[in-house]
């Protein structure tokens, strides 16, 4: 299988960093890392990525379903990552709420 190139490789590739230095994860740590395994899970590239992602993983002492688990706990608690506020209304671009044209 020939590898790709992932778009956002070079961005990722910063987090990863980051988080391969984090000792104890916060919650944002943890979403972080979820976020990225999804990412990367079945891309047919970023090998790099996907194994500094297992190292994390070891390093902190869980396993893709114990930081699933954790992870879908915070979401349910509302969490959201620094900058944005808690959705209250049903998620979406609000497209289809527009005002109907009366005629």
């Amino acid at each position: 299988m020939d590898q790709q190139n992932h778009p956002l490789h070079g961005t990722d590739r910063a987090h990863v960093d980051r988080l391969l230095a984090v000792e104890t994860p916060a919650d944002a740590d943890l979403v972080d890392a979820a976020r990225l395994l999804t990412r990367y899970a079945d891309f047919p590239g970023a090998p790099d990525l996907r194994d500094d992602l297992a190292k994390v993983l070891r390093f902190w002492g869980l396993d893709q379903t114990q930081l699933q688990g954790r992870t879908r706990a915070l979401w349910s608690t509302g969490f959201r990552p620094v900058g944005l506020a808690p959705v209250s209304e049903g998620v979406g671009s609000g497209f289809d709420t527009a005002s109907e044209e009366t005629g």
